[in-house]
């Protein structure tokens, strides 16, 4: 029997985090703040150290920048979810203006680990990124996939597709004016306030 848990990416779960997103630790990749902070503040919050000490920063914050899902104690998929708030490149962006004014999360990256692919990570993920987010008091989660007619680009993988997010409870309620692989990126949501 397979077991899954999500966990909050704690600094005691970094390299967890890592083994998923880069595990050949390599510099330049995005360590998954390419969305989330400009290059100044990179190199600010790192002290004038690498990403990779950025991020670890990050997961000394009262909110982690995501959560990382395991299977069998293995950890197989990273989801960036946090407040929106705390997503300083999406608050300033154009091409993904708030909807409405609804305090809500953020999904901007889903990863599933090399060779863990197509075996039901993403659904246990994003279940348990919902029950992180639900647990700090969210209303609303967003995400941003893209609907692809056929199979998606890998490169770009990471903004998910509509399908996935569906699966998840999630409903489109607008389109942003981002692309990937030039496909409109839309905006799916899941209310999590209760229903009167």
């Amino acid at each position: 029997m397979t077991t899954w848990e999500t966990h909050p990416v704690t600094e005691d779960r970094f390299e967890d985090f890592a083994d998923i997103v880069n595990p050949n630790r390599r510099e330049n990749h995005c360590w998954c703040l390419s969305h989330r902070l400009p290059a100044p503040e990179i190199r600010e919050l790192s002290g004038g150290g690498t990403r990779q000490d950025a991020m670890r920063c990050l997961t000394r914050r009262e909110h982690a920048p995501g959560v990382v899902t395991y299977r069998d104690g293995l950890p197989v998929g990273w989801c960036s979810i946090s407040p929106r708030t705390e997503i300083p490149i999406m608050m300033a962006s154009k091409k993904y203006q708030a909807l409405d004014d609804v305090p809500v999360w953020s999904i901007i990256c889903v990863v599933v680990r090399g060779g863990h692919r197509r075996q039901g990570v993403t659904g246990h993920m994003l279940q348990g990124a919902v029950a992180y987010a639900e647990a700090q008091g969210a209303p609303a989660i967003e995400a941003y996939p893209v609907d692809p007619p056929k199979r998606m680009d890998l490169t770009m993988a990471f903004v998910g597709t509509k399908a996935m997010f569906e699966r998840a409870g999630f409903e489109q309620i607008g389109v942003t004016d981002a692309v990937a692989s030039k496909m409109p990126r839309l905006v799916m949501r899941r209310d999590l306030r209760a229903v009167a």
